[in-house]
């Protein structure tokens, strides 16, 4: 049995959601399963972070090639890549690795989990963000690939700690083991809200705005503005705050 605990909060607390201490974050990876993912609401904590100096990096696990219907897979996964790099750049991030694990088809297992426990091992980030592996969330049956790539992210946090494991001849530079103090996890029970001012609102929309081919696809999809002020606002109310971002927050070690 490990030592990973959520922080200590009651889970119907009484009062508003606490508050997460970030003052003392200085890198940040956000490990997701498609482009795209980050912009429901999260990249606007990340913009928030930039704008005080944390690094942050996204590690997407596929190009989300199979995510428009319309479109080849060979012409949508470039097309939703490009469409991340400029979410990036909207809310200050540089560091964007996007794998090639095939999109609807994500799979566990140690390929998934090594990739991930490398890219840690190379970024060395003191906290970890994905999303929830819930099978039900707020809005629904949970997509595959978004359960298992949290999973996976679990894993791989443990992995890229322990010295014995995904070992190399001559252990390359930037393959060290590293542990991670924190797994910020969205979309779940929420423990803890990180506020966000309205600058952070606006480009965290102006991001997912940025996936316009993916957006065109979904006729159906409320309009960016609307369903990430709507999400932000929610958290915000029972964090009694104008927005906020809701993470369930793991204590990992």
């Amino acid at each position: 049995m490990g030592n990973d605990s959520v922080v200590p909060v009651t889970l119907e607390p009484v009062g508003p959601l606490p508050i997460l201490d970030d003052s003392a974050i200085e890198r940040v990876l956000c490990v997701v399963a498609h482009p795209d993912d980050m912009e429901y609401g999260a990249s606007a904590v990340v913009a928030e972070w930039t704008s005080r100096g944390i690094e942050v990096g996204y590690l997407v696990l596929t190009s989300g090639e199979s995510g428009i219907r319309n479109l080849a897979p060979a012409v949508a996964g470039p097309l939703r890549a490009e469409e991340q790099r400029r979410a990036c750049e909207i809310v200050g991030v540089a560091d964007l690795t996007i794998l090639d694990f095939p999109d609807g088809l994500l799979e566990p297992g140690l390929a998934l989990r090594e990739r991930i426990a490398r890219h840690i091992r190379r970024f060395k980030p003191d906290v970890v963000m994905t999303m929830t592996w819930d099978l039900e969330t707020l809005w629904g049956i949970n997509h595959v690939d978004h359960r298992v790539a949290g999973l996976a992210v679990v894993d791989a946090i443990r992995d890229a700690d322990n010295p014995w494991l995904f070992r190399t001849t001559g252990e390359e530079a930037g393959n060290e083991p590293w542990a991670v103090s924190l797994l910020l996890v969205t979309e779940s029970r929420d423990t803890h809200a990180i506020p966000v001012g309205k600058q952070s609102v606006d480009l965290a929309v102006a991001s997912l705005n940025a996936h316009k081919a993916y957006l065109a696809a979904l006729p159906d999809h409320p309009p960016p503005e609307e369903l990430v002020s709507s999400i932000l606002g929610r958290t915000g109310k029972a964090a009694e705050r104008d927005h906020a971002l809701g993470v369930r927050a793991i204590r990992m070690g």
